[in-house]
């Protein structure tokens, strides 16, 4: 049975970093071997976040971000391989999904941009690189999005139970995997991403611990029906999203006509509510058994409340994605591991049933590194 060892890194909508792990792949069995994990600077912080709405000379801050990233992200792969005591020449290839800074599957000409200069990677690692992971599955009338759901069903399908994987990112999407049903998946919308920014703007905290400040606040229920108001809500799958739809600047806009005595951690508070009635709502409109169980990962697998609040909103019981094996920080990273092997040995990785697709494709576009 083969065993190979693949590097996923993910840098996702809520820019806190970069995440990456080695991925152990033998048949049908996943591990990961090490991890580590690259904050990103303040400057590079803010200027992704600048570039998710529409600015100035765009192009030229463009480029030389997508050659800053393409550094960082051969950084974060050297100080990992490092950490694991592996040499590059022990890996097959890497799997980078690069920075999202537009999604746009609906598009008269439906695109999706993300960066990350693969080619400097690659040279700067010595490490093949397999990248660009969406814009074959938008070819073939998809929306390119979420690919995780191919990972977790790969990872997490049990015959006979239904579960639902639920990733919490500066994004929100869920995985439905149900025996007798095909495997289906959709961004629900916002994760963490607009209550990173809310408490950011107000305590100058990079998020909310534990969801302790949201907890002390209340819901402000004309706030949180305008927020339901979103148009993205009432889609039916295949449905996608990004932080360029779910703007700060729209946020900023609702808040600024609010009464005074609405605080802001009333706001806050008003926001994870948000997060958790889209996730429930979408999961309890599906799902189709007493038993099933739902686990989560990403980062809002360590927001307390939030938890809390999902655990009382659904109808299956909550967990965090520890209790099958996996640290919630790695899920991503591994599955772009995994989409980096399944490219390689010319497999499938989308699910038409997911993303909307004609038909399924072998994802990605191969960078030698020499």
């Amino acid at each position: 049975m083969n065993n190979e060892l693949y590097i996923g890194i993910m840098s996702g909508t809520s820019v806190d970093g970069i995440d990456a792990v080695v991925l152990q792949i033998t048949g049908s069995q996943f591990t990961v071997l090490e991890s580590f994990s690259l904050a990103f600077t303040h400057t590079i912080k803010q200027e992704i976040l600048e570039l998710f709405e529409p600015s100035y000379n765009e192009i030229d801050r463009l480029g030389e971000l997508d050659k800053q990233l393409g550094l960082l992200y051969a950084q974060c792969v050297k100080q990992l391989l490092t950490k694991a005591k592996l040499k590059a020449s022990h890996i097959t290839a890497i799997g980078c999904h690069g920075q999202t800074l537009r999604h746009r599957p609906n598009n008269t000409h439906p695109f999706t941009l993300q960066i990350g200069d693969a080619c400097v990677l690659a040279s700067t690692t010595h490490i093949d690189v397999v990248s660009d992971f969406r814009k074959a599955d938008v070819a073939l009338g998809g929306q390119g999005a979420p690919l995780t759901p191919a990972f977790h069903h790969a990872a997490f399908h049990a015959s006979g139970h239904e579960r639902f994987i639920i990733n919490i990112g500066g994004i929100a999407n869920i995985t439905h995997l149900a025996s007798q049903h095909a495997v289906t998946g959709w961004d629900t919308g916002p994760g963490n991403g607009l209550m990173d920014y809310w408490i950011n703007k107000h305590l100058q905290k990079p998020y909310d611990h534990a969801g302790q400040w949201a907890s002390r606040g209340h819901i402000d229920q004309s706030l949180l029906d305008q927020l339901l108001a979103h148009p993205y809500f009432a889609k039916s799958p295949p449905k996608s999203t990004g932080k360029e739809e779910f703007t700060h600047s729209s946020l900023e806009q609702l808040t600024s006509s609010l009464c005074p005595s609405v605080k802001p951690v009333d706001i806050q508070a008003t926001l994870l509510e948000l997060t958790a009635q889209t996730i429930a709502n979408d999961i309890n409109r599906i799902s189709h058994s007493s038993s099933a169980e739902a686990f989560v990962c990403g980062g809002g697998a360590f927001n307390t409340q939030l938890i809390n609040r999902l655990q009382q909103l659904s109808k299956p019981s909550m967990h965090t994605i520890d209790a099958l094996g996996f640290d919630p920080m790695h899920i991503e990273a591994a599955a772009f591991a995994w989409l980096a092997h399944q490219f390689v040995h010319r497999q499938t990785s989308s699910l038409p049933s997911v993303t909307g697709a004609s038909k399924p494709a072998i994802l990605g576009a191969l960078t030698r590194h020499g």
